[in-house]
């Protein structure tokens, strides 16, 4: 799997107990992480797969993307 082939989506999610925002990862295409996501309701950073198993590299890159992407600060929700 090379790296340079992920893309990823930026999106905010705000539903009943739910408000933050996220970043989501595909692979050619095919949904591999289905987000990393800061949930100031509950301030805290989640992961969530989508695949049974990814590579390490991979999760670890995501965790990249998500740290240099997203503002780790919470907001008030």
């Amino acid at each position: 799997m090379k790296l340079k082939d992920l893309k990823i989506i930026i999106a905010s999610d705000i539903s009943a107990g739910r408000d933050g925002i996220g970043i989501e990862f595909y692979y050619l295409g095919e949904l591999l992480l289905e987000e990393i996501f800061r949930d100031d309701c509950k301030q805290t950073h989640e992961v969530t797969l989508h695949r049974k198993e990814v590579l390490l590299n991979v999760v670890q890159y995501a965790i990249d993307c998500y740290q240099r992407e997203i503002p780790q600060q919470f907001v008030d929700a």
